[in-house]
């Protein structure tokens, strides 16, 4: 997706990229637009649906927005998707707390030692 817009007021196009391209660099092809603001959910989103099923068998990994919308708009399995995205969460949630478990360790052993460190003498 490439930022449109002004200030506050966000639009977004759809397009297929390069990989190694930024978010906002050349594009390929451009597959539609997307307007976050509109109410109109059918006024929301437009694609180029034929295109984006061609970019799709040939391969392009869409991010996780755009893969939202095409599981709206029923061009990926939403089930397959729904799945990938809550087992890369949990994953994710599972890593944060063994870090957090880890620093606490590492806390309660410095609290530990410093505890059992002598008092340095006071001097006269």
């Amino acid at each position: 997706m490439k930022r449109m817009g002004r200030r506050h007021r966000p639009f977004f196009r759809i397009n297929a990229i390069d990989e190694q391209v930024k978010r906002d660099g050349k594009v390929i092809e451009q597959l539609g637009w997307y307007n976050p603001l509109e109410r109109d959910e059918t006024k929301q989103v437009k694609l180029d649906e034929d295109r984006v099923k061609h970019w799709l068998s040939q391969g392009a990994q869409p991010s996780d927005t755009v893969m939202d919308i095409l599981a709206k708009r029923n061009l990926v399995n939403a089930e397959a998707w729904k799945a990938k995205r809550a087992k890369r969460v949990t994953a994710k949630l599972a890593n944060l707390k063994a870090a957090a478990d880890t620093a606490a360790a590492t806390a309660a052993a410095a609290t530990a030692k410093a505890a059992a460190a002598p008092a340095a003498p006071a001097a006269s």
